[in-house]
């Protein structure tokens, strides 16, 4: 029980539950959209999920200053590409909250004359660019374990471990997909917070990418990555040693 208190106590733990709901809702209203006397349910579910939207857009409006000292942090990163990919994934979601915010702003009549279908195209290309540059470095963090765990094998079995990262990639690679999916799974294993973080940035890929019309899905699929995005977001603030550091 503290630690659901602990949770709903910080910000970040309520905007993570109003997240599950409203793509709960979009899942729920998608499976039952066709079915017939499920109209009212529809609509209500539907309802439900403007709310939390609208909900957690009010719980962002600060996001904007952590995105941008999260960006001056990332800049003095030693390794050159864990930098850039997270000083420039980081500027984008300080663009993206920015956009949210006068979004935010438009949906409570503060300002009627904003453009609200340009904004949303500008945030959502910002939170695209930010989840591409987030599973760029998703993708080197996961070589560079790899590496480590080839040499950690290498070493149990009196292997000289001079191989550079490469050509043990390349080697494994070579030596069949059966081999590099073993050691993939062993390193995931491993290594749970780059898991996880690799899951949701995949899985909040799909909204944008809809939204743009790179890859057209449907509100099933989208609400379906969404609910596994936010149990993992649920996951990473509850125990912060699950959330991938830098």
């Amino acid at each position: 029980m503290e630690a659901f208190v602990d949770f709903t106590n910080q910000t970040q733990g309520r905007e993570r539950l109003l997240r599950a709901t409203q793509y709960s809702c979009m899942l729920l209203s998608y499976m039952l959209e066709h079915k017939m006397g499920k109209e009212k349910v529809v609509t209500k579910l539907k309802q439900l999920e403007t709310s939390m939207s609208s909900g957690r857009k009010l719980f962002r409006l600060g996001n904007m200053v952590h995105a941008f000292v999260a960006t001056r942090r990332a800049t003095r990163l030693p390794d050159l590409v864990p930098r850039f990919c997270l000083t420039f994934s980081n500027l984008n979601r300080t663009l993206y909250f920015i956009c949210d915010t006068i979004l935010w702003v438009r949906s409570v009549g503060l300002c009627s004359d904003i453009n609200k279908k340009k904004w949303r195209h500008r945030a959502t290309k910002c939170y695209y660019y930010s989840l591409v540059l987030n599973l760029i470095e998703d993708v080197y963090e996961l070589c560079w374990r790899m590496e480590q765990t080839v040499r950690t094998e290498k070493a149990q079995t009196d292997l000289p471990p001079n191989s550079q990262r490469v050509q043990n990639l390349v080697s494994l690679l070579t030596g069949g997909l059966q081999p590099f999916l073993l050691l993939l799974c062993l390193t995931l294993r491993k290594h749970p917070p780059l898991l996880l973080d690799t899951v949701k940035n995949l899985c909040d890929l799909s909204s944008p990418l809809d939204r743009l019309g790179i890859c057209k899905t449907n509100p099933g699929i989208i609400g379906l990555c969404g609910i596994i995005s936010s149990i993992v977001g649920i996951l990473t603030v509850a125990s912060p040693r699950l959330r991938l550091k830098p």
